[in-house]
């Protein structure tokens, strides 16, 4: 459960004991005088991505925050559903918990729920279905590689947890740190959240940002469509024409290279130009 007294302790230990998980999650299970008590799950739709993705359930599991994981695989075929159907096997079996590839540490299976596309749809419909089995009050997409890190968790809860916000994005161009890679998809970025603030008049850094975080009713009130990578300026058009209160925060980013993994190409460019005017205008 969380509250934003949860939160400001959380953010206050990490500054003293960043490299100490067990600390911070002390700090976190101390009781709240005034608790909200509010359950988060993280959504995390995944296409291949073997390479990384025990290590980043096991990161979002160490922020202490995640009240559940939906993991949703997107028609993987490199080895990814592999590894994610033998930790679904090993939940159904009744381990609590299992030690993950090379020695790196342990998951808690009972805080997943595993989640199995036939055949690869896109992101945007794995979110769709994650969001529709999740059970918790608030939702927050997480990437499957490393490039988001969910140390972030608490600046991207705090706004909603106080009351002052409906939807948090989490902004890679407001001063965190991150690895310096590829002028062009800055430049790409950029003008396509120029563009959707133009459109829906709102003023965000970073409409194209992974990590956004929901109270259920939000995206209980929309109805999308985009089935790949639309979906971010979907969301952003929707919202803001429902004219829910949105706020953005700062986040580290460590962007990958093509060779490393990374995913999104121009032709997702162009798809997200398409996707601002038309669920604006259109939809």
């Amino acid at each position: 459960m969380l509250s934003s007294w949860h939160i400001r302790s959380m953010s206050a230990a990490r500054t003293e004991f960043e490299d100490d998980a067990q600390q911070e999650n002390a700090v976190k299970l101390r009781p709240a005088s005034a608790p909200a008590k509010l359950r988060l799950s993280v959504v995390m739709p995944v296409f291949n991505e073997r390479q990384y993705v025990e290590e980043i359930l096991r990161r979002v599991q160490a922020s202490g925050l995640a009240d559940e994981i939906v993991v949703v695989d997107d028609g993987s075929t490199d080895g990814t559903r592999q590894i994610l159907d033998t930790l679904a096997k090993r939940q159904s079996a009744g381990h609590p918990e299992t030690e993950i590839a090379e020695g790196r540490g342990r998951l808690r299976l009972d805080s997943i729920h595993f989640l199995f596309q036939e055949e690869n749809q896109g992101k945007g419909a794995a979110l769709r279905r994650g969001f529709k089995e999740a059970t918790g009050d608030l939702l927050l997409v997480q990437d499957a590689d490393l490039e988001y890190d969910p140390k972030d968790y608490p600046k991207l809860l705090e706004p909603i947890l106080d009351g002052r916000a409906d939807v948090v994005y989490g902004s890679r161009f407001l001063g965190g740190p991150q690895r310096v890679h590829f002028f062009w998809h800055y430049v790409g970025n950029k003008f396509l959240t120029l563009l959707s603030d133009m459109i829906t008049n709102l003023n965000l850094t970073d409409m194209e940002s992974c990590y956004k975080v929901f109270r259920r009713e939000v995206i209980e009130g929309i109805r999308l469509r985009s089935n790949r990578f639309g979906f971010e300026p979907e969301v952003t058009a929707k919202i803001a024409k429902a004219k829910w209160r949105i706020y953005e925060v700062p986040i580290s980013y460590s962007g990958r290279s093509y060779e490393e993994g990374k995913k999104i190409t121009w032709r997702d460019g162009f798809v997200a130009l398409y996707s601002i005017v038309r669920y604006r205008l259109f939809d």
